[in-house]
């Protein structure tokens, strides 16, 4: 039972069936919005290194099906930062090849939806170098971001998923904190990119149709910007989390709506954009950390979108089976390649409560009623106390659109809801209901 505290209370770890099998401890504490989770993991390294992996793939980011346009065939050779498929309904939009290699397969469901595309490491491909572009050419600008690579590190809310190619967001959101457990610091991934940062705010106002908002860890001052940056607003971010969750902080900044979409972007993605204004080159490596009950060690690290996670985990895996999670404790999914937008690993130890169970027990045993949600102070703050989280969390079983609009689910996403659904024990039943619910709404209201 979750109680809350000036201590953290001490709770039995809790293994949860779904999309995310996770166990830990919640420490809560009465200061502050939002809570602190604690999730056993061992020692880090103290060593950052840079890996690049034998093998990576391209993806869709999240988990959008949109129908590709392949631009290349197995066997082909390509380099890093080149297009490897583009949108149908969009062709200016490109994925490209996060390490320069030779295309090993294609795999594409029916309807032309994009499964993944296998690349094998062959540094002789090269790099791919575009253009420079003025950030004061909105247009221009535009093209550049498509065609590099960028626009799949863009979620635009209500519903997620990439933007259009012509919308223009109410604001963008940028993270320059993280409040996930064992996140890796935003900030330090931005140490000696300053100068890179600042111009891609700078392309991200010419964009926007409203301001750029920064989220940034409280304490820390506010980069100074030359004046020729259009607004940029700094919002504090608390250590709690989810204080530095994107959706949270749009709610309470500047909700999103169907009229007023909202985008947001993570910090290191956004100096990206200004190192590609710059060279003409888009940087594809990242800060991750690798976490989780099944390590020996956890360990920081520089990799790439696409990384394959056997290898990135291999010399510091516990013996025994594990999962490989692409994400964190809370929002991550078994997989085998890092996700697009993903800086977190987690490996977990595998037992035997994890197999999946047969169809008709797990009929038996789940009932089709909706469970009571009973108001607790560790359920608010899960939702950082910016929503009303247990009408919120009714409105989602219970399928009802309007109310759950109207209490402010335009801005969230599945991982925004990570926390509620691991405080609730609901076992991913939760980030299901509210993906069902955004794309009901996506269905009826803006179809």
């Amino acid at each position: 039972m979750l109680t809350f505290g000036s201590e953290p209370p001490g709770l039995k770890d809790q293994h949860l069936a779904g999309p995310v099998v996770i166990g830990g401890r919640m420490a809560m504490h009465r200061a502050g919005a939002g809570l602190t989770p604690e999730f056993p993991s061992p020692i880090e390294r103290l060593d950052s290194i840079d890996i690049i992996t034998e093998e990576a793939a391209v993806q869709m980011p999240g988990a959008q099906t949109t129908r590709v346009t392949p631009l290349v065939q197995e066997g082909d050779l390509i380099a890093k930062g080149a297009a490897v498929a583009c949108l149908r309904h969009a062709p200016d939009i490109c994925l490209v090849a996060p390490i320069a290699g030779r295309v090993a397969q294609i795999s594409v469901i029916p309807g032309r939806r994009l499964s993944e595309i296998v690349l094998f490491r062959e540094d002789q491909g090269g790099i791919q170098r575009h253009g420079t572009v003025s950030s004061e050419s909105p247009a221009a600008l535009r093209r550049l971001m498509q065609a590099a690579g960028v626009w799949p590190w863009i979620r635009r809310r209500p519903f997620g998923g990439m933007p259009a190619p012509n919308e223009a967001p109410a604001a963008i959101v940028v993270m320059a904190a993280d409040t996930r457990p064992y996140a890796p610091s935003p900030m330090q991934a931005l140490e000696g990119r300053e100068e890179a940062f600042a111009r891609g705010l700078a392309a991200l106002g010419q964009i926007s149709r409203g301001p750029v908002f920064v989220c940034w860890p409280r304490g820390m001052p506010a980069m100074q910007l030359p004046t020729t940056i259009p607004d940029v607003r700094w919002i504090s971010c608390g250590s709690r989390h989810p204080q530095a969750s994107p959706g949270i902080r749009i709610h309470r900044d500047i909700p999103a709506g169907l009229d007023t979409p909202v985008w947001d972007m993570h910090a290191e993605d956004v100096a990206a954009l200004g190192d590609l204004l710059e060279t003409g080159e888009l940087p594809m490596q990242r800060r991750i950390r690798i976490s989780g009950a099944g390590l020996r060690e956890g360990r920081s690290l520089r990799t790439h979108p696409g990384a394959d996670l056997r290898q990135l985990t291999q010399h510091i895996v516990a013996s025994g089976p594990h999962i490989l999670m692409s994400g964190g404790h809370l929002d991550g999914r078994a997989a085998r390649w890092l996700g697009q937008r993903h800086r977190q690993v987690t490996v977990l130890p595998r037992t035997a409560q994890q197999q999946r169970r047969h169809w008709l027990i797990h009929a038996l045993t789940k009932s089709a009623t909706l469970r009571p949600v009973i108001p607790t102070a560790a359920l608010t703050q899960s939702f950082g106390a910016v929503l009303p989280a247990p009408a919120l969390i009714r409105a989602l079983g219970a399928g009802d659109s309007e109310a759950a609009m109207a209490l402010g689910a335009l801005s969230l996403l599945e991982d925004d809801v990570a926390l509620a659904d691991y405080v609730l024990g609901a076992g991913g039943e939760i980030m299901l209901q509210l993906r069902s619910l955004l794309d009901h709404i996506q269905a009826e209201y803006a179809g």
